[in-house]
């Protein structure tokens, strides 16, 4: 499957499968853009809770839009930033309240009141210039009980409705066709449950008519159980209820094991921070009989250890030594964390690539 858009004339393609590394507040930590398209990746997932706050939409769109401001002329996706804002109020109710038309949350940097609408979600996303938005949805901890996972899926396609057409409006503001527009996606909320999963794509589905539909569907809220586990039937049931011809975002979805199992679904694109926050932290990612493995190079085990992470890596890791890796680590030189993190990077989207 490819996504396609025309830019100035020239199209855009992004084959699927395939991994966008979270730049959340428009940087992957201690790597430069100008590092990323050397080791594979074609697009990145900007954070709109994030940049709304700092350095602000109306800032990027100043610059000439995201790709301009982060010298990125690859895929820039936004993630509506949803999941950071109902995580922020649903684990601490002093910062924050979800209310029908919107979500009411403090300022994480100077503790103003802040309140974040459907429309405003999306007006923001037109603003930072993205190739593909996520609509903003009502997120909730997976232990909630059926009762509220019900309000947040029915709140969730009563927003999709209101961004609909906030969307639309824009295109025509902004003199953008089908194929020059960004492409929209939706997200199936629903919790553990199938049947709320499958209320929440039929009642995003029929926003649908001839002249609208969604390019693409994400997996809504935690993936995980409480165990720490993957929900693999409901990410399969979930997976099922999308339409073929349409993308399938597993939001996200990031440890080894369990993009191999979502992928085998069907989902295609995947984006998290394991390999460049697990870098900043000495793990790197390699492969090993053709499967993914890792290593902590803070290990005492890799002091006197002089051979390569991967001898097959063109990434330009092989320059160093894992005893000089473990050195740079334990003497908190940054240097190593651009290296780790390029290198993981490599990994990730030959792994999701299915170029082992």
């Amino acid at each position: 499957m490819q996504i396609k858009r025309k830019i100035n004339g020239e199209e855009k393609v992004l084959k699927l499968p395939n991994f966008a590394p979270d730049a959340t507040r428009a940087g992957v930590k201690a790597l430069p853009t100008s590092e990323l398209k050397g080791v594979g990746v074609e697009a990145l997932v900007v954070n709109t809770y994030h940049l709304m706050l700092k350095p602000g939409a109306d800032l990027i769109e100043k610059a000439g839009g995201i790709h301009k401001f982060m010298s990125w002329d690859g895929w820039a996706i936004s993630d509506s930033g949803g999941y950071q804002v109902f995580s922020l109020v649903h684990r601490n109710p002093e910062l924050g309240k979800v209310l029908d038309d919107g979500v009411r949350f403090k300022n994480v940097y100077n503790g103003d009141w802040e309140f974040l609408t459907p429309e405003d979600s999306i007006k923001i996303q037109m603003k930072l210039g993205t190739d593909i938005m996520v609509l903003l949805d009502d997120v909730r901890p997976t232990d909630r009980d059926k009762g509220e996972m019900k309000d947040a899926v029915l709140r969730t396609i009563e927003w999709a409705k209101l961004q609909k057409q906030v969307f639309l409006d824009e295109l025509e503001k902004r003199g953008l066709d089908d194929e020059s527009r960004p492409k929209l996606v939706a997200v199936i909320q629903g919790g553990p449950f199938e049947d709320l999963r499958a209320l929440c794509a039929e009642g995003l589905l029929a926003l649908e008519d001839e002249n609208f539909r969604f390019d693409g569907f994400g997996f809504g809220g935690n993936h995980l159980d409480a165990d720490g586990n993957l929900m693999e039937n409901i990410l399969q049931v979930t997976a099922t209820l999308i339409p073929d011809d349409r993308f399938k975002f597993a939001l996200g979805i990031g440890r080894p094991r369990d993009i191999e199992v979502a992928k085998s679904f069907g989902w295609n694109l995947f984006d998290c921070t394991i390999p460049t926050r697990e870098a900043r932290h000495g793990k790197v990612f390699f492969f090993e009989q053709g499967e993914l493995a890792s290593e902590n190079l803070k290990n005492a085990k890799f002091r006197k250890d002089f051979s390569k992470i991967d001898e097959t890596c063109d990434c330009g890791c092989n320059t160093y030594s894992k005893a000089y890796l473990h050195h740079l680590i334990n003497v908190k030189d940054p240097a190593v964390y651009m290296i780790l993190e390029k290198h993981n990077l490599k990994v990730y989207t030959r792994f999701v690539k299915n170029d082992k």
